[in-house]
């Protein structure tokens, strides 16, 4: 399963891997982001246990500047997407029969050595901003859009805040 947002770079600025199809509600909150600011990206199916040599492919054979692993339970995906390259990865731990507590685990105990950044429980949403973060060091424009949307984000609560005190 494959699907992208096209964007002025060669390839897409951002590879999310999988760990199985469950976890696609969690990388939608990561693609409305990218889509909302235009960041390419392509996303894949791919297991740590299941599939190693696709994993390892799929991280071989890409051109991304950053990649996101979202995979709960053992959650090793985002540790051997790391292993196959020296670009951020950032962790995405799903909920699930512990509430994300040991796919959380597994993916801030990472090794030395091999890194791997990781965000809240089922925060796709919090990867693609950090993975926008990560690019808007080289991008001035994504730089304004993420600013823009710091904006846009503290006129909600605003409105949010009015709306409560007039009951």
């Amino acid at each position: 399963m494959a699907g992208s947002n096209s964007g002025s770079r060669a390839g897409p600025a951002v590879t999310i891997i999988m760990g199985s199809l469950s976890d696609r509600e969690v990388g939608e909150l990561a693609i409305k982001i990218f889509r909302e600011l235009g960041i390419s990206y392509i996303w894949r199916v791919a297991s740590a246990h299941r599939t190693p040599e696709k994993v390892e492919e799929i991280m071989e054979n890409s051109d991304s500047k950053v990649f996101i692993g979202i995979a709960g339970m053992a959650a090793h995906l985002p540790g051997v997407m790391a292993s196959h390259t020296i670009q951020p990865v950032i962790a995405v731990p799903v909920s699930g029969p512990m509430k994300g507590l040991d796919a959380l685990l597994s993916t801030v105990q990472m090794p030395p050595g091999i890194p791997v950044a990781t965000v809240g429980v089922d925060r796709g949403d919090n990867a693609a901003l950090l993975a926008a973060e990560i690019l808007a060091l080289q991008d001035v424009g994504l730089a304004v859009k993420l600013k823009e949307y710091r904006k846009m984000m503290k006129v909600k609560v605003q409105a949010q805040d009015e709306k409560l005190r007039k009951g």
